[in-house]
């Protein structure tokens, strides 16, 4: 298991999914400094139910804060993610690919590249992880379980950079999920939307073979 220093993560994107990890990092232990689009002052009820290991703050400061980073905004806004303050850090990407509400993106509906890829040449000094984007959020402080559990819930990863794949990883261990590693973000597609891993609780096992499982649906020309 991989030991970082670390005490605050930041998290940029406060939904479902966003909210969500806050509450469970928190319960971990973290220190947690979350952002969205409208600005801190309208997270006050969410900070003030997590307690005071979070605070509010503007995406650029939480970036700036963060140890580690977990952006759980809507694919379409990838690209306002701040870069400089991410810099060296690893992050965390949950996102997931609806062209109905992202719009179409060729490289994606071509095959061409990855959601989490996409992200990683946005943010190219950043080490980024796919991670909590095939678990429905309400089921992230629910399902873990003691490691050993019988049927004990899996999650995946995937990354460029082993470091990030571990931290996810140790993370998930925190919060009672088993992983599996999908490979590198050229294969995180197979974690995603429509593929048999996608929201679907599954044991380690059962989730290898799920990601085996995975057939890439590329647009027609």
């Amino acid at each position: 298991m991989v030991r970082f220093t670390m005490t605050t993560i930041g998290i940029i994107g406060a939904g479902n999914i966003g909210s969500q990890v806050a509450r469970a990092a928190i319960g971990a232990g973290y220190e947690v400094v979350i952002a969205n689009s409208r600005g801190p002052e309208t997270l006050a009820d969410l900070v003030a139910e997590l307690g005071p290991n979070a605070r509010a703050a503007t995406a650029t400061d939480a970036a700036t804060a963060a140890d580690v980073a977990v952006v759980t905004v809507p694919f379409k806004a990838y690209v306002s993610i701040p870069v400089e303050p991410l810099a060296g850090k690893i992050v965390i990407d949950t996102n997931n690919y609806y062209w109905e509400r992202d719009g179409h993106v060729p490289a994606l509906d071509e095959g061409r590249d990855t959601v989490s890829g996409l992200l990683q040449k946005h943010l190219p000094t950043s080490r980024v992880a796919k991670g909590f984007n095939q678990i429905r959020s309400a089921e992230i402080t629910t399902d873990g379980a003691p490691a050993g559990s019988p049927e004990r819930r899996a999650l995946a990863t995937a990354s460029d950079f082993d470091e990030a794949a571990q931290f996810v990883a140790d993370l998930y261990e925190q919060l009672g999920f088993d992983t599996v590693n999908a490979g590198p973000l050229s294969e995180s597609w197979r974690i995603e939307r429509d593929q048999p891993a996608y929201v679907v609780p599954q044991t380690r096992d059962e989730l290898v073979a799920n990601i085996a499982r995975a057939q890439r649906q590329v647009a027609a020309a």
